[in-house]
Parts: C-alpha cells; structure tokens; sequence
C-alpha cells in the first residue's frame, strides 16, 4: 500500500486480496503499492528518509510511553507488578514499530490486546493503526479501528485516569483515534492521487511520443510519394534515352546529341530535386524555402518537357478560371499529370498521348490522359507498379477519385476527378 507518516518510504507487498484486482489500478500506483509483484520475498532497502521517519516515530511512542509511565508510578490504584508488566509491553510495542510496514495488519491485530492492557503501549498502538490506514485498504481499518474504539470505554472503566472525568477521557481519546484514522486516510488518498498523475503523465509522454513517431512515419510517407513522384520522370527520361542509344548504336549524331542533352538535364534536375528532399528529411519537416511546387499552370511546361524528350503529347485545357484553381488541387493535377506521361513514355513509346483537362467552380477538376495500343513491341523498362496505387492513394487524400483501365480500342486510360469548391 502507501508509506506511511508523511514519508517517501518504500511500501509493504499486498494481500491476495489486492492482487487479484490489480487491473483496477495505474501502474505506477501498482508498483507503488506492490513493490514485489514477483514475490520474490526480497524487501527494498530503507533509504536515509526511510531511516529518519522511523526513528521520529519510535521517539515519539517512547515520550509517549514514559509519560504514560510516569502517571503509573503516581497512581496509587495501579500494582506494582501490574506497572512493570505494563512497561515492559510498552517497550515491545515500541521495538515492535521498526517492522510496521511490512506487517501493518498483523501487527495492528497484536496492538489491540496490547494497548487494552498497557498504558505505555498507546503510543505505539497509534502509530501502528497510522500505517495500517496509510498501508491498508478501508476494510481492515474498519474493522481494527472500530474495535479499539469500542474497547475505549472498558479500558478507561477497568482504568480510570486519576486526573481526568471518565467521559472526558474516554471522548478525548476516541477522538483522538478517530484523527489518526483520518490523517491516515487523507494521507493515502493523497499518495494515491500523486501517483495517478505521475502514471497519467507518464502515459501521456508514451502516447506523445507515439503520436510523434506516427507523425514521423507520414511525413516520410508523404516524402517517399513525392519522391516517387518527381524523380520518377526524370528518371524514366534518362531510361528511354539510355535505351535508345544502346538499341540504335548508329543513329545520326544530331538525334544522339539530342539524347544525350536529355539526358544530362534530366539527370541534372533529378540531383536537383533529390537534394531538396534530402534537405527537408535533414530538417525534419517540410521545406518551404525551396522551390515552389508545380501547379496547374505549370502544365504547359509539363507537356513541353515531354515534346523534348520526343513524346507526342496534346493537351487541351478547359480550365474556367485556372488562376481560382486551389494550390492543393493543381498540385495534385500535375502530380497525376505527370505520373501518367511517364507511364506512357515507359509502356507506349511512340503513341500519341492525349491529355485532357477541364472543370469550373463546384464542378471540381477531371484529368483525363489516353495513350492508344502501342505499334511495335515496347521493350521493357524496370518499374516499381506502385506509380498507379500511389496516385489513388493522392486523389483520394484530396477528396477525389481515380480510375484507371484499358479502352475499347487496347490503349490506357486514367481519369481523376478533384474537389473544387465554388466562390
């Protein structure tokens, strides 16, 4: 349970009773309580604290106990042997004080023949239901505690106080056990309450700590698909080229130096853009000191890019209003715009590929991109075949869908609609 006189001491294993309900506990207040859950019968060491506070408390019965002595050997009424008798169980309740904590109830049951016979005792007796109520649940204390205050009147009947009425003593001291018990109680339910909040702080941080790491393993989620995103065009472009060169050895040299310009630009701003996503994976969180990110309007460059690297490529944009078309949409268009040329340059070299964007303010925004059934055999470009699951997953995120399969005629079609609030 709980240490006991307003102490940092290290507390007693608990009955079966408590450990068969531990679940109805914190943690910290389990380990609090039951600081052997193992059972291993080995008791923690008393620190300097521990060592202090019961020495205060064995002082205190003994003053007790002597001035309880003292009014023996003034009481004419109290034998001699019957005064000896009671000071030396005044003593062993004494010296029985320094085990109290691991044996609260025990102990307290022993007090209570102890103290009805021994005056000097009742310092010691007070201590120990002390640590019982801080120690124990309600339910022991109830059932000691009431005892000796039915026990008050007999013992005060049998022995009168020279000094004081019968009622006032027997009031005073019932009185007094009463404060015990409750300073006892308000103890526990402090000590209990101290560590709640510890445990719920320490849960609190676990739970922080968690909601950091989830927060980390999204943003490198979202790092990745924008990686997967950028760099993969610039690197299927740096793929078509390579392999045009290696299967056309003896091309004009106009078309291989125009190959190898692709090439070296295409790999040159694929440096560019790993570098700005190894700096924002660097810092920890996005970089918005970099670049701007492409939006709808960059789609012509998009398509004029492609038209370079030898594509066919048509756009037609029916756009109301492109300048009123949200950042996060237009981004989104792009991305997706951009994953399908590059599906279409890796899967049909040579097709046509028509792109194809129209909407207006609370229509929302379709992009539509269509490549024909390639010609000839396509030779095989390496490809992860994430590009199409990475793109449901972003339009979906927006608020939007995609949809994406063959045509009637064996070409490819990807159709995304995008949310687009109207004015």
């Amino acid at each position: 349970m709980k240490s006991s006189i307003a102490q940092g001491v290290q507390p007693a294993r608990t009955p079966q009773a408590f450990a068969g309900r531990r679940w109805l506990f914190p943690s910290a207040l389990i380990h609090e309580l039951d600081p052997d859950p193992g059972n291993t019968g080995r008791r923690p060491r008393r620190t300097a604290r521990d060592w202090a506070v019961d020495f205060s408390c064995f002082l205190l019965a003994v003053a007790l106990g002597l001035a309880a002595a003292d009014t023996l050997r003034h009481d004419p009424h109290t034998p001699h042997a019957l005064a000896v008798v009671d000071q030396l169980l005044g003593a062993l309740a004494c010296a029985a004080l320094w085990p109290r904590r691991r044996w609260p109830v025990g102990l307290a049951v022993a007090m209570i023949p102890v103290s009805f016979l021994s005056n000097t005792a009742g310092g010691a007796a007070m201590v120990v239901l002390f640590t019982l109520t801080v120690h124990r649940p309600l339910r022991y204390v109830a059932w000691i505690g009431g005892i000796d205050l039915a026990l008050i009147p007999l013992f005060f009947w049998l022995r009168p106080d020279p000094d004081l009425p019968y009622a006032g003593v027997v009031a005073f001291t019932a009185l007094l056990t009463v404060s015990v018990i409750g300073w006892g109680m308000f103890v526990r339910s402090k000590r209990q309450l101290v560590l709640s909040l510890r445990d719920r702080a320490r849960r609190a941080e676990t739970e922080a700590r968690l909601r950091a790491e989830q927060a980390q393993r999204l943003a490198r989620e979202a790092i990745a698909r924008e990686m997967h995103d950028v760099l993969a065009h610039r690197l299927t472009l740096l793929s078509v080229h390579a392999g045009a060169l290696e299967f056309r050895p003896d091309a004009p040299a106009g078309e291989v130096a125009r190959a190898a310009g692709v090439i070296r630009e295409s790999a040159h701003e694929a440096l560019q853009d790993l570098r700005e996503i190894i700096g924002v994976l660097r810092a920890g969180e996005r970089d918005d000191t970099g670049r701007p990110q492409p939006t709808l309007g960059a789609l012509d460059a998009l398509v004029a890019e492609s038209r370079a690297a030898g594509m066919k490529v048509t756009l037609d944009s029916r756009v109301t209003e492109p300048a009123a078309v949200p950042a996060s949409v237009g981004r989104t268009a792009y991305r997706i715009a951009q994953e399908c040329l590059t599906n279409a340059r890796k899967h049909a070299p040579g097709t046509e590929v028509a792109l194809t964007v129209t909407g207006a303010p609370g229509d929302g925004l379709t992009v539509t991109v269509r490549n024909p059934l390639p010609g000839a055999e396509v030779p095989r470009v390496p490809g992860s075949g994430q590009g199409l699951i990475g793109l449901t997953e972003r339009a979906t995120l927006a608020g939007g869908r995609l949809e994406h399969g063959a045509t009637g005629d064996g070409g490819f079609e990807v159709r995304a609609w995008l949310p687009w609030a109207g004015a």
